[in-house]
């Protein structure tokens, strides 16, 4: 799909209000590059894309001008079927992710079969100076092992981690306190030991104790670790 035609496409779907509340809530980017198409339009687009099969050229055309591109972006990337492509361009699109949005929604599906292989690539992005690089690896070693593929070492790996990026520290945060609800008992220590920097060991106590998933006796004992700063 030719550029003009693309941004055409995007503009006929933009939603004024809907533009003015990602704008608020993503400040660390250009408002002008926010269009304001829902997400959900965006997944549909991408959908459309990959099926058609003529994603590849859109791929290669980095550094894209508006937010929804990236979007798109990161959509179509999280639905190839195929490891090795799906790894080749996110690696090429990583450097361009500027904020937590296109970050966070970026999950590729292929994933799930391809763990051990995936493992290998988060060790290396979470040693990126890039911080939404490093963002991205933590969220995926969040997504996807904390559950029946957990060891201990990788809190371990995270809480190593020492960023002055808050987008950086706050998916740290998001980890751990994901880690204490799924983890608790192998998690706790990381806490108790103050393993992390002030800032994300009291954010990651706010986040557990804003959770359903910890118990009104562990978010008590919580609180009662948090440092002053």
């Amino acid at each position: 799909m030719e550029k003009d035609i693309l941004h055409s496409k995007l503009y006929d779907l933009q939603d004024i209000k809907y533009r003015d509340m990602q704008i608020k809530i993503i400040p660390n980017i250009d408002s002008g590059s926010i269009i304001g198409v829902r997400t959900p339009q965006l997944r549909a687009m991408a959908k459309e894309m990959l099926k058609a099969g003529d994603y590849k050229d859109f791929l290669k055309e980095l550094p894209h001008k508006y937010f929804e591109e990236n979007q798109l972006q990161a959509f179509i990337i999280s639905g190839i079927k195929d490891m090795k492509e799906c790894i080749e361009e996110l690696e090429k699109f990583l450097p361009y992710v500027d904020n937590w949005a296109t970050c966070d929604q970026m999950s590729p599906k292929v994933f799930k079969k391809h763990r051990e292989e995936l493992l290998t690539h988060i060790k290396e992005w979470i040693r990126s100076d890039e911080p939404y690089t490093i963002r991205f690896g933590v969220g995926m070693l969040m997504e996807h092992f904390l559950e029946e593929d957990y060891e201990p070492v990788y809190p371990e790996m995270v809480a190593k981690l020492r960023s002055e990026e808050y987008y950086v520290n706050m998916m740290i945060a998001w980890y751990f306190a994901t880690a204490l609800a799924k983890q608790y008992e192998s998690v706790l220590p990381f806490i108790e030991n103050k393993r992390l920097d002030d800032w994300t060991h009291n954010k990651t106590i706010q986040k557990s104790v804003e959770s359903y998933r910890i118990t009104d006796e562990q978010k008590k004992y919580l609180k009662s670790l948090k440092v002053s700063r």
